[in-house]
């Protein structure tokens, strides 16, 4: 009774690893994708904080006057 509780969780251990590359290698090109634009990534930057980029400038609406689109 010594050994079966160690097979067991050497069993798990490698069936945990297995499915893990499975996972790994079905999704690779996403995972890939991901990395690299996690890598290119600007911590200091928030997109919340800045304009977005398509609207013209006097849709945006300000403290002082009401928005115009």
């Amino acid at each position: 009774m010594g050994t079966k509780p160690v097979k067991q969780a050497m069993v798990v251990v490698g069936a945990l690893a297995f499915g893990w590359l499975a996972i790994e290698m079905a999704f690779k090109p996403f995972l890939d994708k991901a990395r690299a634009a996690m890598d290119k990534s600007d911590p200091e930057r928030d997109p919340d904080d800045s304009p977005p980029k398509d609207l013209p400038s006097d849709a945006l609406a300000s403290d002082d006057k009401p928005a115009t689109i």
